[in-house]
Parts: C-alpha cells; sequence; structure tokens
C-alpha cells in the first residue's frame, strides 16, 4: 500500500522533489580542570540563514522517497581532568564535527569544529594554544595568558573556545581573567532565529571574572577566587562548555547538538528501527522536524 502511494506521488505531474534543506550542529566539547580554556563549540553546518566558519551555506539534499538516511545527534564532551572532545552530528552525507576540548595548563586547547581555547598558566612565560576549528564549521579557540615568572598568585587566564562565528578571545595575563568564548550564528529555518554555537568561556587565573559563553549556548568561565566551576554548555545549541579556573574548581560539559530537516509538505517523515527522538510543525507549504537525541534513519514518504 505504501509502496502504491510512494510510486502516486513520484508520477503527479508537477510533483515537488523531495529537497532536504538542513542545519547540523555537533555537540560541544568538554573543559578540563586547571586554568582549563573554554571548549570549542560543534560544528555547525546549514542551507538556511547562515552556517558557520564564515563559510558560504551548504547546498541542499534532493534525496530519494522510501530510502533510509542516517541521523546522529552528537552529545556533548564530557568535562573531565583532561577535557572531551564533542561527537559529531550527522545526516545523510553531511557530518558535522565535534567541538574542540578546553587545555589546560601545558596543554594546548583542541582542535574539532570550533577549537578550544589554550590553557592559562602559573609561574610560566606563556599560554597554551587555542585548537583549530573546521572550515566552514567554526572558528579557533584563544590562547591562554602568561603569568610572570617568580610572582606567584598571579595566574594567567585560560583562552575562550571558539565559536561557530567568531573565534575564541585570548586570556589576559599576570592575575588574568580568561578570555569570553566566541559567538555563534543565528539559523532561521524554523521560521525562528535562534543561535547555535557558542564557545565556553576560559577559565580565570587569581581572578573574580566569570567570563561569558559565546551567544549560542556557550558555558560561563569558572575563577579561583570565589571558587566558582565552569558552567555546561546549552544543550541542542551545541554550546562549548566553560574552562576551570585556577586551583580546585572544575570545566563545564559541551551541550547536545540537533539536526533539523525542512521539507515540502507533501511528505511524511518516519523514523525506521527507532532509535531517535524527532517532533514535525507543518510551516505553509514545507514541514520542519527537529531532531534533539539519538542515532537511526530516517525515510519519506
Amino acid at each position: 500500500m505504501i509502496g502504491n502511494i510512494v510510486a502516486a506521488i513520484q508520477s503527479v505531474p508537477g510533483s515537488p522533489p523531495l529537497t532536504i534543506d538542513y542545519l547540523v550542529v555537533a555537540g560541544g566539547g568538554g573543559s578540563a580542570v586547571d586554568w582549563s580554556g573554554g571548549s570549542g563549540a560543534g560544528g555547525v553546518r546549514s542551507t538556511v540563514t547562515a552556517t558557520g566558519g564564515g563559510g558560504t551555506l551548504e547546498t541542499a539534499l534532493t534525496l530519494s522517497p522510501s530510502t533510509n538516511y542516517t541521523v546522529t545527534v552528537g552529545a556533548g564532551g564530557a568535562a573531565s581532568t583532561n577535557g572531551t572532545v564533542g561527537n559529531d552530528s550527522v545526516f545523510s552525507t553531511i557530518t558535522s564535527t565535534g567541538g574542540g576540548l578546553g587545555g589546560k595548563i601545558f596543554v594546548n586547547g583542541g582542535t574539532g569544529g570550533a577549537g578550544g581555547g589554550g590553557g592559562g598558566n602559573d609561574n610560566q612565560l606563556l599560554g597554551t594554544s587555542g585548537g583549530a576549528g573546521t572550515a566552514n564549521q567554526g572558528f579557533a579557540g584563544g590562547a591562554g595568558g602568561a603569568d610572570t615568572p617568580g610572582a606567584p598568585g598571579q595566574g594567567g587566564g585560560a583562552g575562550g573556545g571558539g565559536g561557530a562565528g567568531v573565534a575564541g578571545t585570548v586570556g589576559t595575563s599576570n592575575a588574568g581573567a580568561g578570555g569570553p568564548g566566541g559567538n555563534g550564528v543565528a539559523v532561521s529555518i524554523t521560521g525562528s532565529s535562534v543561535t547555535y554555537g557558542g564557545g565556553g568561556g576560559g577559565g580565570s587565573g587569581y581572578s573574580a571574572t566569570t567570563p561569558a559563553g559565546g551567544t549560542g549556548g556557550g558555558g560561563t568561565g569558572g575563577c579561583d577566587t570565589p571558587s566558582t566551576a565552569g558552567t555546561n554548555g546549552t544543550a541542542n545549541r551545541g554550546g562549548g562548555g566553560g574552562g576551570a579556573g585556577g586551583g580546585t574548581t572544575g570545566g563545564g560539559s559541551g551541550g547536545s547538538g540537533i539536526v533539523i530537516l525542512k521539507y515540502p509538505s507533501i511528505y511524511t517523515i518516519s523514523n525506521p528501527g527507532g532509535g531517535l527522538t524527532l517532533s514535525t510543525t507543518t510551516s505553509g507549504s514545507n514541514k520542519i522536524t527537529s531532531v534533539t537525541a539519538g542515532t537511526g534513519n530516517v525515510s519519506w514518504a
């Protein structure tokens, strides 16, 4: 019966092709302990409004009805001793790269969709480098700030995590604040403008500043005095976790990604075999399906 319906749709003169606009956002990175950089945002790839890394818009996909296409929503990276890279998100042939982990003392920020910020330093001339982003997905993390040797109790601030729209900011040297996370990009695929892919704020040295995460779900950086932990990136925005301040504070985990699909309303989507959390709305002549968790297949009839 379903096969007959699909054949009928395909045979109707002027029936619209199954052309899919998409937004694919990966999970943000998770930050480390000990003067850690803000983690990078998950990569953002979009055919509508804006895409990450300052690139040109992606090309919509033309697919076949009654065919399975993979969808995976990447989880955010966990906050841990050394930080954790975010997980990739996938739709068919499109992969967005998970955000880079935030570096720490003597450890550079990690590469990713957007790069993690470099670690701050205590009694070292230089902070560590920020990680690189991925072309057309996100920007680099900022470097960590320096600390003058022989002047204990200062500590350079860590770099902010890179965002989908802007690079992370360099940390301030000598008792310095961490750098703010880079901002994400605003996308209107659902009909409303929502910002995705903000980088996490870098952890501060011996400073009371809690650096802001980038717009689009980036977590706030922590500080040493008073002891304040970095916060998590926002779920389904791909935000990077906020970095840890000096000493005993911890960093934040990355926010999960999201996959949003826009297609002609004559078609109906399904999730053969399950495994995905999704919801669908109708807007004019199109349907919009948001997939917020899981891995599995989608198909249209």
